[in-house]
C-alpha cells in the first residue's frame, strides 16, 4: 500500500511539474522545439524490432569503434551507428570498448548495449549441469538441450558416439555459448583426469581400459550399492571366464529404450552386439557413461558362489548359486 501510495505521490509531482513548465511561454516553445528531437533520439535508442535475442555477439581485440557499430548495426543490435558510438565516447572514450564474448538475453537500447561494451558486461553466467552417474550420451544430449537454448543435441551425439563411456559424470558449469565439441572435450578431459589417478590399478588388473568400463556401465546400472556393485561384477566376471553369457537386462535399455521389466521373448532374440542373451562376452561397448565406484566395481570384483542375482520391487539384491535357486528367488520376490 505504501508503495502504491509513493508511486502515484511520484506521478503527480512530475505532473505538477510539467503543467506549471507549460504554463511559461519559453519554457513551452522550448519543449516544442525539443519534442521532434526527443522523438528522434528515442527511436534510433531503442532495441531494433529483429534484436537477437539469446544470441552471442564477439568483438574481437584491436577492432576499431566504427567496425564494431557497423557489425552491430548488421547484426540488429542497435539502429544507429552514430547514436552508440557517441554512446561510447561519452561513457569511457573510443579505445575503452572491451573484447569478448557478449550474451544478449533480452533487446537492449543503444545507450544500454554501449554501456556493457564498455564496462566489459558479457553476460556470460556459468550454467550449473549435473550429469547423473550411468547417463548415456542421449541422456546426455537431452539434458543439454533443456539448460541451454541453442544447444544442437544432433550435433552432440554425432560427435560423442565414439565416446561412449569416457564423458565423465559429474557436476560442471558451462558458459552459455558452449558448444557441442567443447562440451564433449571438458567431459572427456575430466575423464581422463580421474583415470589417472587410478591407471595403476586398472593396469595391474589385466583388462583393457575399454572393457573396464564397459563392464563398469553395465554394473551402474545392476546394482545400486557399493558392496553389490563389487558381488555384481565378481559374478559378471566369472560368466565370462566360464563361457556363459551375460545375459544382463540394462544392455536393452541401451538397445531400445525397453525397461527390464518390460522385456519380452522377442527383445532377447534382438540381434545386436549389445545382446547379452544372444551373444558372450562384454557387448561392443559401453551403455553409459559410470562413476568411480561402478569403475571401482569393475577392477574390484568380490569372489563368491554365487553365479546368479536379481533385485526385487525394493531394490534389494538376492543372490544364487545356481539356475533352480535363481528361479526361487524370481517366484519369492518377483511375483
Amino acid at each position: 500500500m505504501e508503495q502504491k501510495l509513493s508511486s502515484a505521490l511520484v506521478r503527480d509531482k512530475i505532473f505538477s511539474f510539467l503543467k506549471k513548465l507549460w504554463g511559461d511561454v519559453r519554457a513551452r516553445y522550448a519543449l516544442v522545439a525539443l519534442f521532434p528531437i526527443i522523438i528522434f533520439l528515442w527511436c534510433v535508442a531503442r532495441p531494433p524490432a529483429e534484436f537477437p535475442v539469446h544470441t552471442i555477439i564477439s568483438i574481437e581485440a584491436g577492432t576499431a569503434l566504427a567496425q564494431i557499430s557497423h557489425t552491430l548495426k548488421e547484426r540488429s543490435v542497435i539502429r544507429s551507428e552514430i547514436f552508440f558510438e557517441i554512446s561510447v565516447i561519452l561513457r569511457s572514450g573510443e579505445r575503452h570498448v572491451q573484447a569478448g564474448d557478449y550474451f544478449f538475453t533480452e533487446p537492449l537500447s543503444s545507450g544500454t548495449v554501449a554501456s556493457r561494451l564498455t564496462r566489459g558486461e558479457f553476460g556470460l553466467t556459468p550454467v550449473r549441469v549435473t550429469v547423473l552417474e550411468g547417463s548415456a550420451i542421449a541422456d546426455i544430449a537431452a539434458l543439454f538441450k533443456q539448460n541451454f537454448w541453442d544447444f544442437d543435441d544432433n550435433i552432440f551425439l554425432a560427435h560423442a558416439r565414439d565416446k561412449e563411456g569416457f564423458l565423465f559424470p559429474d557436476t560442471y558449469f558451462f558458459l552459455p555459448n558452449t558448444s557441442p565439441a567443447g562440451a564433449i572435450k571438458i567431459m572427456n578431459e575430466n575423464f581422463n583426469k580421474k583415470m589417472s589417478g587410478i591407471e595403476d590399478k586398472i593396469e595391474n588388473f589385466g583388462k583393457p581400459l575399454r572393457d573396464v568400463i564397459t563392464m563398469a556401465s553395465i554394473i551402474e546400472k545392476e546394482a545400486m550399492t557399493a558392496e553389490d556393485r563389487r558381488i555384481v561384477s565378481g559374478i559378471l566376471w566369472k560368466r565370462i571366464r566360464i563361457g556363459m553369457p551375460l545375459q544382463v537386462d540394462a544392455a536393452f535399455v541401451y538397445v531400445n529404450g525397453e525397461t527390464t521389466e518390460g522385456l519380452s521373448i522377442d527383445d532377447l532374440k534382438i540381434d545386436s552386439p549389445y545382446n547379452t542373451y544372444r551373444y558372450k562376452g562384454l557387448p561392443k561397448g559401453p551403455i553409459g557413461n559410470p562413476g568411480l565406484d561402478a569403475i571401482f566395481a569393475a577392477i574390484e570384483p568380490q569372489t563368491s558362489p554365487y553365479l546368479f542375482y536379481l533385485s526385487d520391487k525394493k531394490g534389494v539384491m538376492h543372490y544364487a548359486k545356481d539356475f533352480e535357486e535363481h528361479k526361487r528367488n524370481k517366484e519369492k520376490y518377483l511375483q
